[in-house]
Formats: structure tokens, C-alpha cells, sequence
């Protein structure tokens, strides 16, 4: 790959970043650098994403191009919807933006189909008028059956995006599920319905893969941050070394 076109991935993948940081320990200054981050000289990233009860600062810290996106039944993805329900009424609540949920992947994988998609017909309505984004967990999942299941199920529901991984399992992000969540996005005729890679993805050359995938099943008219994003931490950093004219050199991510 050229450089010129690693300097057009950086300032794409700039854009359709969802800075991330959900680490247990998180506290109010972690947020506050995080949210400083988020607003670089090449331009902003798209969201940033936190937990729930750090919303209202991180929306008091940021201008209003930049969303701010907090979690839902995470990391777990327990099918409890009255947990999932407090998450977003909470999310609302602060003046969040968008919510990032995980979908009952163990009760999916369990044949709890039925349960599943009442689950997320409830998120969804609950969490209106804000961008739902549904998390399949397709490290766990596994089985190209099983993650396209997961992604028709987010799609009937409602689902703005679909979302890889929660970056807290062992297999995070992979092409391999990427390919199949957005031929599924494809397959639906759901002209607004996106796609988020999320974990794991540190440099780049790796977000391209992800970027190339989009572009060939979606259109390139589908490389926005209306329609993609990257969940990621550690990917700016190799995203500012780029546009800077350093040597992008991929750096641990610290919000997973």
C-alpha cells in the first residue's frame, strides 16, 4: 500500500472513529483525556464511547458533531432485559447519543432465537430517538451460521449498526465475520443499516482490510461515519502518527 493511500485510510478511519474506553477502572480524568483525544488537528472522530455514568461529562466536553456513545448489557450480554433497559434509560438520560448493546449471544447460541429478538425489539424501542448499535459478539459466536443469525436478528429489530465484538473476548474483530455481517447488511435492502469493527484492530493497514471489506459489499458511498465505524482506542494512535508524516508504529490499545 502507498503512502498516499495509508493517508487516505488514516483520515477516513479518523472519521468514522468511536474513541473507546471501558476499562473497570475508568475514572472522571481518564474521560476528560479521553474526550481531549477525540479532537485532533486532522479533525474529530465520529463518538466517543464510554460507560454509562460517565455520558453527561463526556457530553459537556465535547462539541456536538461529536457523539458520545455509552454501553448497554456490557460485557456480558446476559438476556436481563431490566438491566439493559436501566442502561439506556440512563444513556438517555445524560444525553448520550447512541447506545452500543450487546445481543444475548449466549442465548442465541443456546436456540433462545425467540427470546433474543423480543430482547432486541425492547432495546430498540427503549432506546429511540437514539442510534441503536446492536454487538454480536462474533469472536464467540464462531460459526458463519451463528453470526449471520446474530446480524439478521439485529437488522428485523431495528438496528442502526452492527457491531463485531465487545473487545473483551479472546477473538475480537475478524475479516472472516466482517465479510459475512456485511453480506448480510447487504442482503437486507436497509439503505441506513451500518457496520462497526470493533477490538483489536490497532493500525491503519489493518483498518483498511476493514474499509475494503465495506466498500466492495456496501458501496463506497458507505464509508461514513453515518454507516461505519471502528470501536477502537489504540487505532488513533497509529492514525495520528500517519498524518503527522511519522512512522505509524501500532501502539497497545488501552480502552479494552
Amino acid at each position: 500500500m502507498s503512502n498516499a493511500e495509508l493517508q487516505a485510510a488514516a483520515r477516513q478511519a479518523l472519521a468514522c472513529l468511536d474513541l473507546t474506553s471501558l476499562n473497570d477502572g475508568d475514572s472522571a480524568a481518564d474521560i476528560a483525556a479521553l474526550c481531549a483525544k477525540a479532537q485532533t488537528p486532522y479533525g474529530n472522530v465520529a463518538a466517543v464511547c464510554v460507560w454509562p455514568r460517565f455520558v453527561a461529562q463526556a457530553r459537556a466536553a465535547l462539541p456536538a458533531a461529536i457523539k458520545v456513545a455509552a454501553v448497554a448489557d456490557f460485557p456480558d450480554g446476559a438476556l436481563d432485559l431490566p438491566r439493559a433497559l436501566a442502561d439506556v434509560a440512563a444513556i438517555a438520560q445524560a444525553g448520550g447519543d447512541e447506545v452500543d448493546v450487546v445481543l444475548p449471544y449466549k442465548a442465541l447460541m443456546a436456540g433462545q432465537r425467540a427470546e433474543v429478538a423480543e430482547f432486541l425489539a425492547e432495546l430498540r424501542h427503549a432506546s429511540r430517538p437514539l442510534a441503536l448499535k446492536v454487538i454480536i459478539e462474533s469472536g464467540e459466536l464462531a460459526t458463519p451460521e451463528l453470526i449471520r443469525e446474530a446480524t439478521r436478528l439485529a437488522l428485523m429489530a431495528g438496528a442502526d449498526f452492527v457491531k463485531t465484538s465487545t473487545g473483551k473476548s479472546l477473538v475480537s474483530a475478524t475479516p472472516e465475520a466482517a465479510a459475512v455481517m456485511l453480506a448480510e447488511i447487504a442482503a437486507s435492502g436497509l439503505a441506513h443499516a451500518g457496520f462497526k469493527a470493533s477490538g483489536g484492530i490497532r493500525t491503519v493497514a489493518e483498518a483498511q482490510r476493514y474499509l475494503r471489506l465495506a466498500a466492495d459489499k456496501l458501496g463506497p458511498a458507505a464509508l461514513t461515519p453515518q454507516r461505519f465505524r471502528f470501536g477502537a482506542s489504540g487505532l488513533l494512535n497509529d492514525i495520528l502518527a500517519l498524518l503527522s508524516g511519522q512512522a505509524g508504529a501500532a501502539a497497545p490499545a488501552s480502552g479494552y
